[in-house]
């Protein structure tokens, strides 16, 4: 694992400028659609680089803020153009009764703009929430402020701690991952939530 980190930092480190703004953004983008990518760790490098000098800190900024919320965006534009076609189908009446997506348009009528912006910093959600505000007809300013502000303050504050660590990296990784493992407790909490809520909604539909 050690390994691996080492190597991804030396790989940033010597690619041409371009390279890293493109690398970036594209995990920033992708882990809407990939949840699995670290792309919180591969931000966290670019900091260091840019902190090395090998790129600008405010354009590893915003090719991160930027991509981030442009793929979040494509997910909520997404569910708001093919969300009401799937679930009235098949499959789509398996995952959510016509009745449960009806609590959830409510739902995100009323609280929407908190969640998004909630949502932006816990693992998982980062991916899910979008879709389903898209689902539920939540407007497009209603989305995407939040979103842009919760994106722009979580990368915003990976990107400065990286750029202030220099050769002391490895100890804001580990708060970072610190960090990590709390959000994902508290998705997972999030998530039994959920669960809890999908059982008696479907069992009293």
């Amino acid at each position: 694992m050690a390994g691996s980190i080492e190597q991804l930092l030396a790989r940033l480190s010597a690619a041409p400028e371009v390279v890293v703004y493109l690398a970036l953004g594209l995990a920033a983008a992708l882990e809407n659609i990939i949840p699995p990518i670290p792309a919180d760790v591969v931000v966290l490098f670019g900091g260091v680089v840019a902190g090395q000098g090998g790129a600008n800190v405010w354009l590893v900024f915003l090719a991160v803020w930027f991509c981030n919320v442009a793929g979040a965006l494509l997910v909520y534009l997404m569910g708001r153009r093919f969300g009401d076609a799937f679930f009235a189908g098949r499959w789509g009446r398996l995952l959510l009764q016509p009745h449960q997506v009806a609590q959830l348009d409510g739902f995100y009528r009323r609280y929407g703009v908190r969640v998004i912006f909630v949502s932006r910093f816990l693992p998982m959600f980062r991916a899910v929430v979008p879709v389903f505000a898209g689902v539920s007809g939540l407007g497009f300013w209603r989305t995407a402020l939040p979103m842009a502000a919760a994106s722009g303050l979580w990368y915003g504050t990976i990107v400065y701690l990286g750029a202030a660590a220099g050769r002391n990296w490895r100890e804001i990784l580990q708060v970072l991952s610190d960090a990590g493992r709390w959000l994902w407790i508290a998705a997972l909490a999030v998530a039994l939530g959920v669960a809890i809520w999908w059982w008696r909604s479907r069992r009293g539909g």
